[in-house]
């Protein structure tokens, strides 16, 4: 198996000067080199496709590329197959650089989208395809089809073809032509995104044990957050072709390092409110929202404090799942209630409070016989160990920078 190692990794895509300067549109300095159009970075050279790229990946590693539509994460995954050309930088596999090396050199798999089964093949014969190839001996061939038919739950189908399969199975049978391969790497590019949600679900937990069973290096890429969330030991977060943070789920989770990756990550996502940042006469730091004052957290005071960070504006971010209803006299916002959903075990409210729509998500048990029927009007406040303080200018997070 294998490390993979991207070292200032960049990707860009000459255009045409109508792409790329549109007509009787003019820089606004001579020495201005760069430009944006829509969410791409334009330079003389094309367009920045993915800017400055730095990961090391370690062996059996499981990591998760995610970010929204465009923003680089495909293309690097396809750099490292091989399938799109390096501008700049340096990718190894192993100790291995591998940018001139050609795809079927770097002894990597790849699961695509859209299953890419051949049709006219049963499914035995899909997954010995890569196999004949390599030109592996027949009885090598059997024992790695049928392993990879047993692992995936497959082995009932192996004579039929593709068309005659669920969507589930077909992906199945992709990812078991690319595992019989045994290959250092496993390349998985949106495998999941033309299932429904049930079988989503399903075939999260089937990755999540097929990694336990084979020795590989796993990157994945989605735009599901779900997925991210889920699947990976590590998650890069991509914008604009840029990695905005890097690390576990529970740590771009917990300490998103700008609003970017707070609202990104998270299902519904992190409420933003305008508020200050300020000290009480202890010298400890609160966020005032409205009429509202709440004391953070002491592992937030520290943080903020070993930064020096004075009172300034500052945009609010808190969870949906960490405001609670009735707050202490002085530590509570009131809202109205636009909105209310009902999803079982909780109650979404969406409701109208300082001049920003939020989310509250409250737990069916600790309603009572309380009407939060939409129109009606609710105080609640903030868990001080899990409000976020963000700059309104640069959006990172105060604690962090």
């Amino acid at each position: 198996m294998a490390t993979v190692t991207l070292k200032h990794v960049q990707k860009i895509y000459p255009s045409t000067e109508n792409e790329t300067k549109p007509k009787k549109r003019k820089k606004k300095n001579d020495d201005e080199p760069e430009q944006k159009v829509s969410n791409l970075k334009v330079t003389d050279e094309g367009v920045v496709a993915v800017d400055d790229f730095n990961l090391e990946i370690a062996d059996k590693e499981f990591v998760v590329l995610v970010g929204p539509s465009g923003c680089g994460k495909s293309t690097t995954l396809r750099m490292i197959a091989g399938l799109e050309d390096i501008t700049r930088g340096e990718l190894y596999i192993g100790d291995r650089l591998v940018n001139e090396v050609s795809p079927r050199d770097r002894d990597i798999a790849m699961v695509f989208q859209n299953y890419a089964l051949y049709p006219h093949m049963s499914v035995r014969q899909n997954l010995e395809y890569p196999l004949k190839l390599r030109k592996t001996p027949k009885d090598e061939m059997n024992k790695r089809v049928e392993e990879a038919a047993e692992i995936l739950g497959i082995t009932p189908y192996l004579d039929r073809k593709p068309r005659n399969l669920s969507g589930g199975q077909r992906q199945r049978v992709a990812i078991g032509r690319a595992i019989v391969r045994e290959p250092q790497v496993l390349l998985m590019d949106e495998p999941l995104s033309n299932l429904d949600a049930k079988l989503r679900n399903q075939m999260r937990a089937e990755i999540i044990k097929l990694r336990s069973r084979i020795n590989t290096t796993f990157v994945y890429v989605t735009h599901d957050q779900t997925e991210a969330m889920t699947l990976g030991d590590r998650i890069v977060i991509m914008k604009d072709g840029e990695v905005q943070q890097i690390g576990t789920p529970q740590e771009v989770f917990n300490k998103p390092v700008n609003t970017f990756v707070a609202t990104f990550i998270g299902t519904p996502q992190m409420n933003m409110f305008s508020g200050r940042l300020v000290k009480d006469a202890d010298g400890k730091y609160a966020v005032k929202v409205g009429g509202a004052t709440v004391t953070l957290s002491d592992d937030k005071q520290r943080n903020l404090a070993e930064r020096n960070t004075p009172e300034q504006d500052v945009t609010v971010g808190i969870r949906p799942e960490h405001i609670t209803l009735d707050g202490p006299e002085g530590t509570d916002v009131t809202g109205k209630v636009d909105v209310s959903e009902m999803m079982g075990s909780s109650i979404h409210l969406h409701v109208a409070a300082e001049g920003t729509d939020c989310i509250i998500i409250v737990p069916t048990l600790d309603l009572g016989e309380r009407d939060l029927s939409a129109g009606s009007e609710v105080r609640f406040t903030f868990a001080p160990n899990a409000v976020h303080v963000f700059s309104p200018e640069t959006g990172m997070n105060l604690e962090y920078v």
